[in-house]
């Protein structure tokens, strides 16, 4: 039996979306332990690529990138989000129209193309509150080593 692999991933962009800092965070699971967690900054913060979508497109696209590199796009993954539009986007439910998540969203396909079993699914926002409190980790960390930042916006 293969094991099973999970990943939340969350994104956010603050304090104004868009165009504030852009954060990305993702948690990999294996039988219920979180075995790799990762986060950071998204996109050049206060520009016009720092929005809550490009956010939650990198997390997804370094989670996959993390997952081949250690080998395991031939276990079954679960990939979790509480963002529905990524969900559906990556489902053909919604168009990808913004121009600057073009380029991500083709970058997920072709890592998903990767994988032997991956799904994607929504689930609830309590249901992501690990990765959730990693995207605000990464938003305090960026205040913390760039004071500059505090009070733009």
């Amino acid at each position: 039996m293969s094991l099973l692999i999970q990943v939340y991933f969350d994104g956010l962009c603050q304090p104004v979306n868009p165009g504030g800092i852009a954060c990305y965070a993702f948690v990999v699971k294996s039988e219920g332990k979180t075995i790799h967690s990762d986060y950071g900054v998204a996109a050049e913060p206060f520009s016009k690529d720092a929005t809550n979508n490009v956010a939650e497109y990198t997390a997804l696209v370094k989670a996959l990138e993390w997952l081949i590199a250690n080998n395991l796009n031939s276990s079954k993954v679960e990939i979790k989000s509480d963002s529905q539009l990524v969900v559906k986007q990556l489902s053909g439910e919604y168009k990808v129209k913004a121009k600057r998540i073009i380029s991500l969203y083709s970058q997920v396909l072709l890592l998903k193309n990767k994988f032997k079993d991956v799904e994607i699914m929504w689930v609830p926002r309590e249901e992501n509150k690990e990765a959730d409190r990693l995207t605000n980790k990464a938003y305090n960390k960026a205040l913390q080593d760039n004071p500059e930042y505090i009070g733009r916006g």
